[in-house]
Protein backbone atom coordinates (compact mmCIF):
# COMPACT_ATOMS: atom_id res chain seq x y z
CA UNK A 1 0.00 0.00 0.00
CA UNK A 2 0.73 3.35 0.08
CA UNK A 3 1.18 6.08 2.94
CA UNK A 4 -0.87 9.81 2.88
CA UNK A 5 2.12 12.28 2.28
CA UNK A 6 2.24 14.17 -0.86
CA UNK A 7 3.87 16.99 -2.00
CA UNK A 8 2.67 20.33 -0.84
CA UNK A 9 0.45 21.85 -3.37
CA UNK A 10 1.68 25.16 -3.48
CA UNK A 11 -1.57 26.64 -3.84
CA UNK A 12 -2.41 28.33 -0.25
CA UNK A 13 -0.27 29.82 1.68
CA UNK A 14 0.85 27.93 5.41
CA UNK A 15 -2.49 27.94 7.90
CA UNK A 16 -2.03 27.23 11.33
CA UNK A 17 -2.52 23.27 12.32
CA UNK A 18 -3.30 22.09 15.45
CA UNK A 19 -1.96 18.85 16.56
CA UNK A 20 -5.61 17.39 18.00
CA UNK A 21 -6.79 18.26 14.29
CA UNK A 22 -4.39 15.68 12.72
CA UNK A 23 -3.38 13.41 15.66
CA UNK A 24 -5.69 11.05 18.32
CA UNK A 25 -4.07 11.18 21.32
CA UNK A 26 -3.16 7.30 21.41
CA UNK A 27 -1.43 8.04 18.09
CA UNK A 28 0.34 11.02 19.47
CA UNK A 29 1.73 9.03 22.23
CA UNK A 30 3.46 6.60 19.60
CA UNK A 31 4.89 8.74 17.09
CA UNK A 32 8.28 9.45 16.92
CA UNK A 33 8.11 13.42 17.59
CA UNK A 34 10.03 13.98 14.38
CA UNK A 35 8.00 12.32 12.66
CA UNK A 36 5.14 14.59 14.23
CA UNK A 37 6.86 17.73 13.40
CA UNK A 38 7.06 16.48 9.84
CA UNK A 39 3.75 15.90 9.29
CA UNK A 40 2.64 18.92 10.90
CA UNK A 41 4.82 21.12 8.69
CA UNK A 42 3.74 19.35 5.62
CA UNK A 43 -0.44 20.04 6.66
CA UNK A 44 -0.04 23.61 6.91
CA UNK A 45 1.91 23.38 3.30
CA UNK A 46 -1.05 22.13 2.33
CA UNK A 47 -1.75 18.65 0.48
CA UNK A 48 -4.09 17.38 -1.24
CA UNK A 49 -7.74 16.78 0.63
CA UNK A 50 -9.58 13.48 1.16
CA UNK A 51 -12.06 14.87 -0.72
CA UNK A 52 -9.83 15.42 -3.84
CA UNK A 53 -8.49 11.64 -3.91
CA UNK A 54 -10.27 10.66 -6.77
CA UNK A 55 -8.79 8.42 -9.32
CA UNK A 56 -9.76 10.71 -12.41
CA UNK A 57 -7.93 13.38 -10.20
CA UNK A 58 -5.32 11.13 -9.71
CA UNK A 59 -4.12 9.94 -13.31
CA UNK A 60 -5.18 13.04 -14.96
CA UNK A 61 -2.57 15.37 -12.94
CA UNK A 62 -0.51 12.86 -11.04
CA UNK A 63 2.53 15.81 -9.88
CA UNK A 64 0.18 16.54 -7.26
CA UNK A 65 -0.11 13.71 -5.76
CA UNK A 66 3.55 12.51 -6.33
CA UNK A 67 5.49 11.86 -3.06
CA UNK A 68 8.20 14.08 -2.10
CA UNK A 69 10.12 11.31 -2.20
CA UNK A 70 10.00 10.16 -6.18
CA UNK A 71 12.79 11.10 -8.34
CA UNK A 72 13.59 10.81 -12.15
CA UNK A 73 16.84 8.85 -12.42
CA UNK A 74 16.64 7.86 -16.39
CA UNK A 75 19.60 8.55 -18.02
CA UNK A 76 22.16 8.24 -14.41
CA UNK A 77 25.16 6.44 -14.90
CA UNK A 78 24.87 2.74 -15.02
CA UNK A 79 20.73 2.82 -14.99
CA UNK A 80 18.88 1.44 -18.05
CA UNK A 81 15.16 1.05 -18.53
CA UNK A 82 13.83 -1.86 -20.49
CA UNK A 83 10.86 -3.98 -20.75
CA UNK A 84 9.62 -7.62 -19.64
CA UNK A 85 7.06 -9.80 -21.40
CA UNK A 86 4.13 -10.83 -18.89
CA UNK A 87 2.30 -13.99 -18.99
CA UNK A 88 -0.24 -12.51 -21.01
CA UNK A 89 2.06 -10.91 -23.42
CA UNK A 90 1.93 -7.47 -21.65
CA UNK A 91 4.92 -5.28 -21.34
CA UNK A 92 6.16 -4.20 -17.83
CA UNK A 93 8.69 -1.32 -17.94
CA UNK A 94 11.66 -2.34 -15.73
CA UNK A 95 14.80 0.02 -14.81
CA UNK A 96 18.16 -2.04 -14.21
CA UNK A 97 20.59 -0.70 -11.84
CA UNK A 98 24.03 -2.01 -12.13
CA UNK A 99 27.29 -1.14 -9.27
CA UNK A 100 29.94 0.32 -10.09
CA UNK A 101 32.75 -2.13 -11.36
CA UNK A 102 35.80 -0.09 -10.02
CA UNK A 103 34.02 -1.04 -6.81
CA UNK A 104 32.64 -4.17 -6.55
CA UNK A 105 34.57 -5.69 -9.85
CA UNK A 106 32.66 -7.15 -13.22
CA UNK A 107 30.49 -9.46 -11.49
CA UNK A 108 28.51 -11.41 -11.98
CA UNK A 109 26.72 -10.27 -9.11
CA UNK A 110 23.47 -10.89 -7.15
CA UNK A 111 20.46 -9.75 -8.21
CA UNK A 112 17.38 -8.11 -5.80
CA UNK A 113 14.35 -7.75 -7.70
CA UNK A 114 11.75 -4.61 -6.24
CA UNK A 115 8.36 -4.38 -6.28
CA UNK A 116 7.35 -0.77 -5.30
CA UNK A 117 4.27 0.50 -2.99
CA UNK A 118 1.22 2.50 -3.50
CA UNK A 119 -1.48 0.05 -2.83
CA UNK A 120 -2.14 -1.72 -6.15
CA UNK A 121 -3.04 1.76 -7.59
CA UNK A 122 -0.05 4.37 -7.30
CA UNK A 123 3.70 4.56 -7.66
CA UNK A 124 6.32 3.70 -10.80
CA UNK A 125 9.68 3.04 -11.60
CA UNK A 126 10.35 6.60 -9.71
CA UNK A 127 8.73 5.80 -6.21
CA UNK A 128 11.29 3.96 -4.88
CA UNK A 129 14.89 5.15 -7.65
CA UNK A 130 16.73 6.26 -4.38
CA UNK A 131 16.25 2.99 -1.92
CA UNK A 132 16.96 1.10 -5.49
CA UNK A 133 20.07 3.05 -6.10
CA UNK A 134 21.25 2.77 -2.17
CA UNK A 135 20.48 -1.07 -2.16
CA UNK A 136 23.03 -1.11 -5.53
CA UNK A 137 25.66 1.25 -4.29
CA UNK A 138 25.73 0.25 -0.80
CA UNK A 139 25.41 -3.69 -1.04
CA UNK A 140 26.85 -3.83 -5.21
CA UNK A 141 24.10 -6.12 -6.14
CA UNK A 142 22.54 -5.51 -9.93
CA UNK A 143 18.68 -4.35 -8.64
CA UNK A 144 15.66 -3.97 -11.37
CA UNK A 145 12.77 -2.29 -10.21
CA UNK A 146 9.48 -3.93 -11.36
CA UNK A 147 6.34 -1.52 -12.44
CA UNK A 148 3.65 -4.03 -12.53
CA UNK A 149 0.63 -3.27 -13.57
CA UNK A 150 -2.00 -1.30 -11.69
CA UNK A 151 -5.48 -1.16 -10.63
CA UNK A 152 -8.48 -0.04 -11.71
CA UNK A 153 -6.86 0.10 -15.34
CA UNK A 154 -5.89 -3.66 -15.12
CA UNK A 155 -7.74 -6.60 -13.15
CA UNK A 156 -5.97 -7.29 -9.23
CA UNK A 157 -3.88 -10.56 -9.56
CA UNK A 158 -1.90 -9.53 -12.88
CA UNK A 159 0.69 -7.59 -10.53
CA UNK A 160 1.50 -11.33 -9.93
CA UNK A 161 2.23 -12.51 -13.12
CA UNK A 162 4.23 -9.38 -13.74
CA UNK A 163 6.18 -10.51 -11.04
CA UNK A 164 6.80 -13.71 -11.83
CA UNK A 165 7.95 -13.09 -15.24
CA UNK A 166 10.22 -10.36 -13.86
CA UNK A 167 11.84 -13.42 -12.09
CA UNK A 168 11.50 -15.81 -15.03
CA UNK A 169 13.15 -13.15 -16.99
CA UNK A 170 16.37 -12.28 -15.10
CA UNK A 171 17.30 -15.88 -14.95
CA UNK A 172 17.10 -16.69 -18.42
CA UNK A 173 18.67 -13.04 -18.84
CA UNK A 174 21.61 -13.12 -16.42
CA UNK A 175 24.92 -13.66 -18.92
CA UNK A 176 23.43 -9.94 -20.10
CA UNK A 177 22.58 -8.75 -17.08
CA UNK A 178 26.06 -10.28 -15.47
CA UNK A 179 24.19 -11.39 -12.30
CA UNK A 180 24.48 -14.99 -10.42
CA UNK A 181 21.27 -17.10 -11.28
CA UNK A 182 21.02 -18.68 -8.01
CA UNK A 183 21.95 -15.40 -6.18
CA UNK A 184 18.60 -13.84 -6.44
CA UNK A 185 16.89 -11.66 -3.58
CA UNK A 186 13.02 -10.51 -3.72
CA UNK A 187 11.70 -7.15 -2.18
CA UNK A 188 9.37 -4.62 -1.74
CA UNK A 189 7.49 -2.62 0.33
CA UNK A 190 3.87 -2.45 1.35
CA UNK A 191 2.20 -3.73 -2.10
CA UNK A 192 5.16 -4.61 -3.18
CA UNK A 193 6.14 -6.51 0.18
CA UNK A 194 2.61 -8.34 -0.45
CA UNK A 195 3.99 -9.43 -4.17
CA UNK A 196 7.04 -10.43 -2.62
CA UNK A 197 5.77 -12.72 0.11
CA UNK A 198 3.60 -13.96 -2.60
CA UNK A 199 6.48 -14.59 -5.17
CA UNK A 200 8.40 -16.64 -2.36
CA UNK A 201 5.74 -18.61 -2.45
CA UNK A 202 5.56 -18.93 -6.62
CA UNK A 203 8.93 -19.37 -6.51
CA UNK A 204 9.53 -22.05 -4.27
CA UNK A 205 6.19 -23.72 -6.37
CA UNK A 206 8.35 -23.85 -9.68
CA UNK A 207 11.91 -24.89 -7.82
CA UNK A 208 13.16 -21.45 -8.19
CA UNK A 209 15.87 -20.92 -5.62
CA UNK A 210 15.67 -17.18 -3.92
CA UNK A 211 18.25 -16.00 -1.21
CA UNK A 212 15.67 -13.58 0.39
CA UNK A 213 12.36 -12.10 0.83
CA UNK A 214 12.79 -8.70 2.26
CA UNK A 215 9.41 -7.47 2.89
CA UNK A 216 8.61 -4.00 4.38
CA UNK A 217 5.72 -3.15 6.30
CA UNK A 218 3.61 -5.94 4.18
CA UNK A 219 -0.40 -6.27 4.14
CA UNK A 220 -0.50 -10.40 4.62
CA UNK A 221 -4.29 -10.19 5.21
CA UNK A 222 -7.49 -9.30 3.07
CA UNK A 223 -7.47 -5.67 4.29
CA UNK A 224 -8.48 -4.36 0.95
CA UNK A 225 -11.94 -6.02 1.11
CA UNK A 226 -12.93 -5.11 4.74
CA UNK A 227 -15.85 -2.41 4.83
CA UNK A 228 -14.25 -1.18 8.13
CA UNK A 229 -11.44 -1.51 9.94
CA UNK A 230 -13.35 -3.47 12.67
CA UNK A 231 -13.35 -6.33 10.50
CA UNK A 232 -9.45 -6.79 10.77
CA UNK A 233 -8.57 -9.86 13.74
CA UNK A 234 -5.38 -7.49 14.76
CA UNK A 235 -5.09 -4.72 16.88
CA UNK A 236 -2.69 -2.85 14.73
CA UNK A 237 -5.32 -1.97 12.54
CA UNK A 238 -7.91 -0.51 14.36
CA UNK A 239 -4.95 1.29 16.40
CA UNK A 240 -3.85 3.77 14.10
CA UNK A 241 -6.83 3.53 11.30
CA UNK A 242 -7.36 7.00 12.06
CA UNK A 243 -3.87 7.89 11.72
CA UNK A 244 -2.18 10.72 9.38
CA UNK A 245 -0.17 8.34 7.20
CA UNK A 246 -2.51 5.06 5.91
CA UNK A 247 -5.51 6.22 7.64
CA UNK A 248 -8.15 3.28 7.26
CA UNK A 249 -9.83 6.33 4.02
CA UNK A 250 -7.00 5.45 2.49
CA UNK A 251 -7.06 1.75 2.58
CA UNK A 252 -10.38 2.03 1.67
CA UNK A 253 -9.83 3.79 -1.78
CA UNK A 254 -7.04 1.66 -2.76
CA UNK A 255 -9.69 -1.63 -1.82
CA UNK A 256 -12.41 0.41 -4.15
CA UNK A 257 -10.22 0.45 -7.07
CA UNK A 258 -8.45 -3.32 -6.44
CA UNK A 259 -11.71 -5.05 -5.51
CA UNK A 260 -14.67 -3.08 -7.09
CA UNK A 261 -17.83 -4.10 -5.47
CA UNK A 262 -19.29 -5.73 -8.72
CA UNK A 263 -16.18 -7.29 -9.41
CA UNK A 264 -14.88 -8.90 -5.77
CA UNK A 265 -17.24 -12.38 -6.88
CA UNK A 266 -15.11 -12.80 -10.31
CA UNK A 267 -11.47 -11.45 -8.67
CA UNK A 268 -11.64 -13.66 -6.00
CA UNK A 269 -12.64 -16.28 -8.02
CA UNK A 270 -10.16 -15.78 -10.80
CA UNK A 271 -7.29 -15.88 -8.25
CA UNK A 272 -6.34 -17.81 -5.24
CA UNK A 273 -6.98 -16.81 -1.92
CA UNK A 274 -3.60 -16.53 -0.72
CA UNK A 275 -2.66 -14.54 -3.09
CA UNK A 276 -5.26 -11.74 -1.63
CA UNK A 277 -4.28 -12.82 2.02
CA UNK A 278 -1.01 -14.69 2.13
CA UNK A 279 -1.80 -15.61 5.51
CA UNK A 280 -3.83 -18.03 4.11
CA UNK A 281 -1.18 -20.17 1.90
CA UNK A 282 -1.57 -23.76 2.30
CA UNK A 283 2.29 -24.57 2.60
CA UNK A 284 4.54 -23.03 4.37
CA UNK A 285 7.66 -25.33 3.68
CA UNK A 286 10.35 -25.09 1.61
CA UNK A 287 10.05 -21.08 1.60
CA UNK A 288 13.58 -18.59 1.66
CA UNK A 289 14.99 -16.92 4.02
CA UNK A 290 12.81 -13.91 5.02
CA UNK A 291 13.36 -10.44 6.57
CA UNK A 292 10.63 -8.52 7.50
CA UNK A 293 10.63 -4.71 9.08
CA UNK A 294 7.61 -2.98 10.50
CA UNK A 295 6.61 0.22 11.45
CA UNK A 296 5.52 0.79 15.64
CA UNK A 297 2.88 3.21 13.94
CA UNK A 298 1.39 1.40 10.56
CA UNK A 299 -1.77 -0.10 10.54
CA UNK A 300 -0.45 -3.02 8.92
CA UNK A 301 1.89 -3.59 11.51
CA UNK A 302 0.38 -7.05 13.16
CA UNK A 303 -0.50 -8.69 9.96
CA UNK A 304 3.43 -8.45 8.85
CA UNK A 305 4.70 -10.08 12.00
CA UNK A 306 1.92 -12.21 11.75
CA UNK A 307 3.06 -13.74 8.18
CA UNK A 308 6.44 -14.34 9.74
CA UNK A 309 5.82 -16.07 12.99
CA UNK A 310 3.76 -18.11 10.32
CA UNK A 311 7.03 -18.74 7.81
CA UNK A 312 8.75 -19.80 11.63
CA UNK A 313 6.09 -22.14 12.09
CA UNK A 314 7.19 -23.82 8.63
CA UNK A 315 10.52 -23.85 9.47
CA UNK A 316 11.48 -20.89 7.35
CA UNK A 317 14.54 -18.36 9.00
CA UNK A 318 12.88 -15.63 9.44
CA UNK A 319 14.05 -11.97 10.71
CA UNK A 320 11.62 -9.67 12.57
CA UNK A 321 12.45 -6.04 12.96
CA UNK A 322 10.00 -3.47 14.34
CA UNK A 323 11.06 0.37 13.94
CA UNK A 324 10.04 2.17 17.02
CA UNK A 325 7.87 5.14 16.25
CA UNK A 326 7.77 4.81 12.66
CA UNK A 327 4.95 5.23 10.43
CA UNK A 328 4.01 3.22 7.64
CA UNK A 329 5.96 5.12 5.25
CA UNK A 330 8.76 5.92 6.96
CA UNK A 331 11.49 4.45 5.04
CA UNK A 332 11.15 7.04 2.92
CA UNK A 333 12.03 10.39 4.83
CA UNK A 334 15.50 11.00 4.35
CA UNK A 335 15.34 12.92 7.18
CA UNK A 336 14.29 10.64 9.50
CA UNK A 337 16.67 8.56 11.80
CA UNK A 338 15.23 5.31 11.41
CA UNK A 339 15.06 5.46 7.83
CA UNK A 340 19.18 5.94 7.96
CA UNK A 341 19.23 2.45 10.56
CA UNK A 342 16.76 1.07 8.00
CA UNK A 343 18.69 1.72 4.98
CA UNK A 344 21.82 0.25 6.69
CA UNK A 345 19.88 -2.71 7.67
CA UNK A 346 18.91 -3.52 4.00
CA UNK A 347 22.85 -3.08 2.93
CA UNK A 348 23.58 -5.99 5.37
CA UNK A 349 20.95 -8.47 4.93
CA UNK A 350 21.75 -8.18 1.12
CA UNK A 351 25.30 -8.60 1.84
CA UNK A 352 24.93 -11.14 3.76
CA UNK A 353 22.15 -13.01 1.56
CA UNK A 354 24.51 -12.63 -1.47
CA UNK A 355 27.34 -13.19 -0.05
CA UNK A 356 29.17 -10.16 0.29
CA UNK A 357 30.53 -10.16 4.00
Amino acid sequence: MSGDVTKPTGTQPETEVKIEDVFEHHILERYDPDVVKYVLRTRAAGVPSLDEWRIENVRGNPAKFEPPWSKDVTGWERVVDAEVASQDGARIPIKIYHPDPSQFGEGPYGLHLNFHGGGFVLGDLNTESQLCLSMRDGAGVVVVDVNYRHCPETTWGKCMEDALAALLWAREAAASLKIRPNSISIGGISAGAHISLVLQHMARDKGIPLKLCLATVPPSAQGLLYKSPSESPFASFSEFANGPILPWARIHFFGQHCFPEDKIEKISATVPEWWISPLKSKDWTGLCDTYIRTGECDPLRDEGEAYGFKLIEGGTKVTMKRYVGAPHTFMYFDWFKKKQEYDLDTITALKQAHGSI
